[in-house]
């Protein structure tokens, strides 16, 4: 085999990381299926109630590390099925917060079933996951770096 050069096998290993991203979110995807919802509604409502208040687009942005135009398509889809209600911040009136509905917090509690997140990830003993996520933390933090953010929410900081 040949050898490959170092950016040969970083790029190989960057391609690697997003193939299991995308293989694991299809799987979550699918079993989210008879819920109406997908992935990135979920993370949204999921950051809903961690924080547990009302939040902006750009708080949402921010978190899932997406655009905002993104995040209002995202939300204005929501809204639209009932997961979520907007409202004008009371004391900003160019701000626009949202909470999760009822229907919201149910479909947001069946989604904390997780079954496929359980069995793909089972494959993995203890320790090898807690290396996972010390990996992962590490190649978050060098890509929240490259992109000038160093923001950590609360709820994914390491307990």
């Amino acid at each position: 085999m040949e050898h490959l050069s170092n950016q040969d096998e970083l790029y190989n290993l960057w391609l690697l990381f997003g193939k299991a991203r995308r293989c694991t979110f299809k799987a979550r995807e699918k079993e989210l299926l008879p819920y109406g919802i997908t992935p990135e509604q979920v993370g949204i409502l999921y950051i809903i109630q961690n924080i547990g208040e009302p939040v902006t687009r750009s708080e949402i942005s921010r978190l899932t590390c997406r655009e905002v135009h993104t995040v209002s398509g995202i939300v204005a889809r929501m809204e639209k099925s009932g997961l979520v209600r907007m409202a004008k911040d009371p004391g900003r009136k160019n701000i626009v917060r949202f909470a999760m509905t009822k229907k919201g917090q149910e479909v947001y509690h069946q989604s904390t079933k997780r079954e496929s997140i359980y069995r793909i990830f089972s494959i993995l003993s203890k320790e090898e996951r807690q290396q996972l996520k010390s990996t992962l933390e590490k190649v978050r933090s060098g890509a929240l770096q490259e992109l000038g953010q160093y923001y950590k929410p609360p709820f994914l900081r390491s307990r």
